[in-house]
Formats: structure tokens, C-alpha cells, sequence
């Protein structure tokens, strides 16, 4: 055992970078390859089939069948030319990735041979099973019928020999079993209350988009190494394993020189993400070693979730192609950084207005400052539940470890919109308004020129911090689908921007100049949401008493946490913005807790069978080897040399025993105290019993088995250390 692990380190340090065929165009003239876009679409389309198209993706009109059918006939001759033979709708079930069912072009002929067709009917519908994906009870085993209907909105797109086909998933009865449909219903309500909103600034606006760049961090690790660690093959994390001498402390990693091997996966992976139309931009190493991230260009809030979702799918392929295996996990190794998705949002008008960014004139830092001010309403009436929507058994290893935001959700400004923010809640009349853009920073260093500054600085300890023209909501997780949080975030503001027009209106109706009632209910507003502002350090245990007395949700129970979706506030803003309903709600929160207990039972079944047959059994048999060496010694010299001799050894042997007895013992406890928690039928009641008093076990053995690890001779350990886990070779 212990050549094998030696032999599989150095086969991972050994392998060669595999050489990638560079395009040989620009990256602009392969963008999108493999996309069905409005270019295509002009291509391959009737002008009249054309127009009908894009007014369904930009108006939001409805679909005729008659269209389909041309719609789907132009994508099928445009598809064959990439040797497409299959179709599938690609959607996002409550689970962790994307699913897809694969349908030939095949048709019985008239001659009794078959015939390639596709149909506008097979565009826009599918019938997955949906008693086969998680529905909360929406659905049972026997009711398997639902569906899978196209989203225009976002591009169908091929992979390999299959027309992708992007669409919502819904249950027979109506309810949404997905992501997708919830989003785009909540990104539909910000973008009706915003644009109301904004016509008391611009009448021209008939149109507000939510935008959204997503910051996605990861891992890499040898493969070789990966396959022997059962921890990370079955649960994404390491559940065991001391820090290595060297990881972080150094500070050496982030912005540092990409490793060749690491260099030629991003390169391949940027390649293949630009001919499916994501648009990459940035790269880099990040905090701790072996972790990377990629970020792409700001887009739609629909289509860059779609984006995020294939490529994550993207990056476990190309990673295993060059020998890596790609952790997506939040905190897939201990005493280092993990992993989040920095959700970058931002809403903007069809006239090109950003709303989140600072103006030119008063009248649009006025308009600035609603949407700001709005935002941060929605953020705090819905605190707990913008912190549900990130929550989750991998998230929560991260959040709060005073590496990403804490499990607190607060929102940083800057020092300048917070001046603005207290000069306009303590004024008592309508005063211009100035916020200065950016600004120029002479260095005053020769040969280097001014530097512009923005508006703000920024706050890596706030878990939504404005940095200049967008809000970074820096809590989601990794390896989670953004969907969520967007639509608790879009809906919350929603209904934000619905209630400040009732209020406005009524003051414009008993006679007030438009500009004066907008500044008085932004002035309750500042007020209201006050305590969700907080310009400190989100890390420090006095923030957390702070919030505590401000009235924040400072729950840090993952099973607990997941209540804020079945709040009355939250059932009543979901079903008035149109989101979702009371029965779609309390469905997902049983996947949820069903989720999070399932999450923990594996990772305590793969913990005690890696203890039991791994860990102890190694400790064991190098603690014999001590025996057998103490003997030795003791028939070999005197009495007092072999005491003198066998002191270490001796020290050794007792504490692997002490270890040993307790990771048996503890392996034992969880094992009963599994039994007690699946014996409970509530979901929720469940998830919390495993949360109690399963979940500990974990951390309490791990300290014991990581104990062992340093005390065990190093070639005697089969497991691959973090030595050479978390360093590319």
C-alpha cells in the first residue's frame, strides 16, 4: 500500500501538460462556434421567422407553434453541419448540476425506411420523468409525468453530436421543479416594479435587466491523487488530513506565476467556453494553493447563470483531460481558503442606464440612490432568507471562517455614499445631490501615470459590498447554481421598488412635486433599512453581537437556516411579485433538509469506513512495529539503557493507543446516532438531529485521525498528504 501511494504521487508530479491545438483565428471570430445566436438565427431564418424570434427573446411575446417549426427547421440544418444527429432540453432540476434526455432525428418514413426530422412541437417541449428528480413532495413515484419547456432567451448550443436546448422544468400540476423558472419570473418582477420606477426619471424606459458576473473560484488536484482519497472521489472534501508545513501563510499564491500544467488547462478551457459563447475575461491563482479562478464579461442574469451552470460541467472535462480532477466543493481542504462564486448584479435600463452606478447630474445621482437605497430595503427585510439561499452542508464550512463573508448578511457602501446616505437622512430639505465618480490618484512616481479612483473602496469581509457601479454578493458557494440567490435577490428588490412607487405616488397624490416625495420616502427608507449597513469588519465577534442587537439573523444552523423560506414575509413576497407559491416553497425546503442530511450521512459513512479500514489499521500495525522495536531493544541492552532507549518509543505507542480508542469508540457513537436520526420521519427535524449530533463527530475523529497522521511512519500512510495534494508539480 504504502509503494502504491508513493508510486501514484510521482506518476501525478511526472505527467506532461497535453499539448493543445491553438485556433487559428481570433478569439472574436470563434466566439460563440457552437451557439444558435442572433447571427445564425439572421442566417438560417426567414427575415419574417427572424423578426417573430426576436421579439419573442426581447419583448417576452408569446411563441406560435407555426414559428417553432421554421425555428426549429433552420437550427436543424444549421446544427447538421457539426455532424448533429440528437437533441435534448438542458435544464436545472433541484439538484447540484444540469440534466438532459437525448432524442435522435429519427422518424419513420413514408417508404417504411426513417427520416431525419425535428419538429418546432420537439423545440419547445419535452416529458422528462419528473418522479425521478427531487419535487418535495409535489410529485410521488407513480405521477411521473411533467415537462421541459424552451427558454428562447437563451441560445440553444451544441456538445459533441447534440443540439442543446435550454429550458424551464415544471411538474404536470404546474409547479416549478427547476431553477431556471422561478428566475426568470423573479427577474420579470424587477424588471416590471424598476421600470415604473424609473419613468419618474426617464419616460423612454420600457425595459430594466438585471445583469450578473459571476466570479467563479475552484481547486485542482492530480487525478492519481484524487482516486486515492475515497473523501474527495465521494463526498468532494477532504475528510481527514493534517496541514501541510507550507500552504498559504505565505501569501505567494494569489496573482502568482500559473503552474505550465495549470497554465494549458486554462488555456483549453477558455477555448472551449468562447465557442459556446461564455464570454471569459479573467484568470488567475487564487488565495490558497491549487486554487484558481475564472470570470467572464457581465451579461443577462438568465443567460449567465445558463453560462455558469455548462461551464462548471466544462471544467470537470477538460480538467480530467489533462490529468486533473476540478473540486468544485466549498471547502474541500482544511486550514485554507475555500471557495465561492462572487455574484456581481447590477440592473440597467433599455436606454443604457446602469441604475446601481452614480450619475452626472443630480436628478441621476437621485435616480442612483433610489435603487441603491431600495436594494439595501430588500436586503434587510429579507436578510435571513438571502442568507437561506446560499446556505447549504458544503457552504457552511465556509462561511464565517474568517476567509469569505461571515453567516451574517450586511452591506457595505463606502464612505462616500455613506456620507451621502446620512446627509440625506438627517436633512430636512431637498438639497442638490453630488456623488463624485472617480477620481485621479497622482503617484508621483516617474514614468507612472495618475491612477482613477473609484467612488469606494472595497470590504472583503462584507458578504454584499458596492464596488462602484454593482453590488458583489460574495456568500454564494462555489459549486452552487447562482439561480437561487438571484431570484431571492431580484424578487426581494422587487418588491422593494413596488412599495416605494405606492408610497411615492401617494404623497404625489395629496399634492407634493414629484422630487420632494421621492426624497421623503427615501429618507424612511435610509432609516428602515439602516441596520443592514455595516462598514466594519465582518469577521470580528463584536459585528456579530452588533448584529445581534441590530436585529439581523445571526442563525448559523444550515437546517435552521432554511426556515426563512417558509417565513410570512417570504411566502407573501414570493406569491405578490408572482414567484413562486406557498406549495412550491415548502416543497423545496423538503429537498433542502432531504439534501443536507443525505450530504452529512455520506460523509459520515465514507469517514468511518476510511477510519476503520484505513486510518486504524495503519496506525496499528506501525504501533506493532514499535512493540516489536521496544523488545528488541530491551532484550538487546541493559535494563536502564533500554528504559532510556524506549522513553520515545514507548511515549509513541501510547498515544497512537489513546487515538485509536477514541476514533473506535466515536466511530461507533456516530454510527447510533445515524440510527436515532433516520429513524425520524420529519425532514426538517431530521436534518437538524443530524446537525446536532452527527456532524460533530466529524470534526472530533478528524482530530484524532489528523493526529495520527503526523505520528504514523510516512510511508506506512496510504492516504495522500496535503503536501502533495495542494501542490502541482
Amino acid at each position: 500500500m504504502a509503494r502504491l501511494r508513493f508510486n501514484v504521487v510521482e506518476a501525478a508530479f511526472k505527467k506532461k501538460a497535453l499539448e493543445i491545438k491553438m485556433p487559428t483565428e481570433r478569439p472574436s471570430e470563434y466566439f460563440a462556434k457552437y451557439v444558435f445566436n442572433k447571427e445564425k438565427m439572421f442566417q438560417y431564418l426567414s427575415p419574417s421567422t427572424y423578426e417573430q424570434l426576436c421579439d419573442v427573446i426581447e419583448n417576452g411575446t408569446r411563441l406560435d407553434l407555426s414559428v417553432a417549426d421554421e425555428v426549429a427547421k433552420g437550427m436543424k440544418k444549421w446544427a447538421q453541419e457539426f455532424g448533429v444527429t440528437h437533441i435534448t432540453h438542458w435544464f436545472q432540476p433541484l439538484t447540484e448540476g444540469t440534466a438532459e434526455k437525448h432524442d435522435a432525428f429519427v422518424e419513420h418514413g413514408d417508404n417504411g425506411g426513417m427520416i431525419e426530422k425535428f419538429s418546432g412541437k420537439a423545440l419547445v417541449q419535452q416529458e422528462p420523468d419528473a418522479s425521478s428528480f427531487p419535487s418535495g413532495g409535489i410529485r410521488s413515484t407513480f405521477e411521473a409525468r411533467g415537462y421541459s419547456a424552451w427558454d428562447p432567451a437563451s441560445p440553444v448550443f451544441v456538445v459533441g453530436d447534440t443540439l442543446m436546448i435550454p429550458t424551464v422544468f415544471i411538474s404536470y400540476t404546474g409547479e416549478a421543479l427547476d431553477y431556471k423558472a422561478p428566475l426568470k419570473k423573479a427577474l420579470a418582477a424587477v424588471d416590471k416594479a424598476a421600470t415604473a420606477v424609473c419613468k419618474y426619471f426617464d419616460p423612454e424606459v420600457t425595459k430594466v435587466t438585471a445583469n450578473l458576473g459571476w466570479e467563479q473560484e475552484y481547486f485542482l488536484v492530480d487525478e492519481d491523487l484524487y482516486a486515492a482519497r475515497p473523501d474527495l472521489l465521494l463526498t468532494g472534501r477532504t475528510l481527514t488530513g493534517h496541514d501541510s508545513a507550507k500552504n498559504q501563510q505565505m501569501e505567494d499564491h494569489y496573482f502568482g506565476a500559473i503552474p505550465d500544467r495549470v497554465a494549458e488547462f486554462m488555456k483549453d478551457l477558455e477555448i472551449q467556453a468562447l465557442e459556446l459563447g461564455i464570454p471569459c475575461k479573467t484568470c488567475h491563482n487564487e488565495v490558497a494553493p491549487n486554487q484558481f479562478e475564472l470570470a467572464p464579461i457581465y451579461e443577462e442574469c438568465n443567460l449567465a447563470v445558463d453560462h455558469n451552470m455548462l461551464l462548471m460541467s466544462l471544467m470537470r472535462k477538460v480538467a480530467r483531460k489533462h490529468g486533473f480532477r476540478c473540486l468544485l466543493h466549498e471547502k474541500p481542504f482544511a486550514g485554507i481558503n475555500g471557495s465561492g462564486k462572487h455574484a456581481n448584479w447590477s440592473l440597467a435600463t433599455n436606454t443604457g442606464v446602469v441604475l446601481h452606478a452614480p450619475g452626472k447630474t443630480p436628478e441621476d445621482n437621485l435616480r442612483f440612490l433610489v435603487f441603491a437605497v431600495e436594494t439595501l430595503v430588500g436586503l434587510h427585510k429579507h436578510n435571513g432568507l438571502l442568507k437561506a439561499s446560499i446556505m447549504s452542508a458544503t457552504n457552511q464550512h465556509r462561511l464565517g471562517a474568517n476567509e469569505a463573508p461571515p453567516a451574517i448578511i450586511s452591506a457595505f457602501l463606502g464612505k462616500q455614499i455613506s456620507e451621502v446616505f446620512d446627509k440625506i437622512e438627517n436633512s430636512s430639505n431637498e438639497e442638490l445631490i453630488s456623488i463624485k465618480g472617480s477620481s485621479a490618484l497622482s503617484l508621483d512616481i516617474p514614468q507612472i501615470p495618475d491612477l482613477r479612483i473609484d467612488n469606494t473602496d472595497r470590504n472583503r469581509t462584507s458578504p454584499f459590498a458596492f464596488t462602484g457601479n454593482r453590488f458583489e454578493f460574495r456568500a454564494v458557494g462555489s459549486q452552487a447554481n447562482c439561480a437561487e440567490a438571484m431570484t431571492v435577490l431580484n424578487t426581494a428588490v422587487a418588491e422593494a421598488l413596488t412599495d416605494f412607487k405606492t408610497r411615492v405616488d401617494e404623497h404625489i397624490a395629496n399634492g407634493e412635486d414629484k422630487t420632494t416625495a421621492i426624497i421623503r420616502v427615501l429618507r424612511e427608507d435610509i432609516k428602515a433599512s439602516k441596520p443592514i449597513h455595516f462598514e466594519g469588519n465582518g469577521y470580528s465577534d463584536e459585528w456579530k453581537a452588533e448584529a445581534e442587537r441590530r436585529g439581523l439573523d445571526c442563525e448559523t444552523s444550515c437546517p435552521l437556516v432554511f426556515d426563512r423560506y417558509l417565513d410570512l414575509e417570504t411566502i407573501k413576497m414570493f406569491e405578490e411579485q408572482n414567484v413562486m407559491r406557498e406549495l412550491e416553497l415548502k416543497a423545496r425546503n423538503e429537498i433542502k433538509w432531504d439534501t443536507y442530511t443525505k450530504k452529512i450521512q455520506i460523509e459520515a459513512r465514507v469517514f468511518g469506513d476510511m477510519a476503520m479500514n484505513q486510518i486504524i489499521p495503519v496506525a496499528t500495525r506501525y504501533q506493532s512495529l514499535l512493540i516489536d522495536n521496544v523488545s528488541k531493544i530491551a532484550a538487546t541492552f541493559s535494563a536502564e539503557e533500554a528504559e532510556q532507549l524506549n522513553a520515545d518509543n514507548l511515549k509513541i505507542i501510547r498515544e497512537i493507543s489513546e487515538h485509536t480508542r477514541f476514533i473506535i469508540e466515536n466511530v461507533n457513537a456516530m454510527v447510533e446516532a445515524r440510527k436515532v436520526a433516520n429513524r425520524i420521519e420529519s425532514e426538517r427535524e431530521k436534518a437538524i438531529q443530524y446537525h446536532d449530533t452527527v456532524q460533530p463527530y466529524l470534526d472530533s475523529i478528524r482530530y484524532h485521525a489528523d493526529k495520527l497522521e503526523l505520528l504514523v511512519e510516512d510511508e506506512l500512510w496510504v492516504l495522500p498528504k496535503y503536501r502533495e495534494l495542494l501542490f502541482i508539480r
